[in-house]
Parts: structure tokens; sequence; C-alpha cells
């Protein structure tokens, strides 16, 4: 049923995926999938962003977000899942469903875990986003 799984990863946030990614491995199991795990990288070349940043920094994020999510995924992910990473810039729902298009995923996995209000509490900004906003299928874990 499902070939491409995707599966949204803040590595700074460890909510964002402890739950999730049992989930994402144990289908990825079932149906034969690869993992395709997504780490969003903030867009700082805005004019008025990037004017405050040395103007290597969007390489060096790029290779320091490269190397934390190479050592997730060592960490993380066993051995007989096949798995890509995967760093995308932008806004996280945006660059989310634009990764997911691009590598024709059949299913994004995600976790919801911000509680700042209550619309974040029962679903999560991101998650919220992601779901209105593509028309293939989410799986939100709690």
């Amino acid at each position: 049923m499902y070939q491409k799984i995707l599966l949204p990863v803040d590595l700074n946030e460890e909510t964002s995926w402890t739950k999730a990614l049992p989930t994402a491995l144990t289908l990825c199991r079932s149906f034969g999938a690869s993992l395709h795990v997504v780490t969003v990288l903030p867009d700082y070349r805005m004019p008025l962003v990037g004017s405050y940043f040395p103007k290597d920094f969007a390489k060096k994020a790029h290779e320091a977000i490269s190397e934390a999510q190479h050592t997730f995924i060592k960490e993380n992910i066993p051995e007989d899942i096949q798995v890509q990473s995967v760093i995308v810039d932008g806004s996280p729902w945006e660059a989310i469903i634009k990764a997911a298009k691009k590598l024709d995923i059949d299913l994004i996995v995600m976790a919801s875990h911000n509680k700042r209000k209550f619309a974040d509490y029962v679903l999560g900004p991101n998650a919220e986003h992601v779901v209105h906003h593509t028309k293939m299928s989410v799986m939100i874990v709690r």
C-alpha cells in the first residue's frame, strides 16, 4: 500500500519523533516501504534576516544539519530499513509538503507535539498545516 514514507524530524525537539518514529518503522516493515527522514532548515537568506548572518552561514548550517541528521539516522533507524536523509529550506509545513511532492511520498507520518494554544494542543501548527494543505495521506501520531 505504501512505498515511500516521510518522517519530519526536528533534531532539536525529541517530541517531534519519539512517538512517530516507531510508527513509521512499523509501517515501513509492514509494507516494505522506504523511509525519508526530513529536517527543515529555516530560510535565513531573506534580505531582512540574511543581513544579520555571515555570508557562508547557510552552507555551514546545512553541513551541521546534515551531520546531525546522519547521526540521528545511525542511532535510531535499524539497518533493515531503507532510509534517505533529506534537508529542505523554508517554513516547516511548506517545506515538508514540497519535499513530499518532490519525493513522490505515499504517506507522511508526523507527531503532534506543540501545546501553546488549544489548536496547537489538539494537533500542532505544522501538523495542522500539512494536513490541510496536502492531498496525500498524513498520519498524526500523538
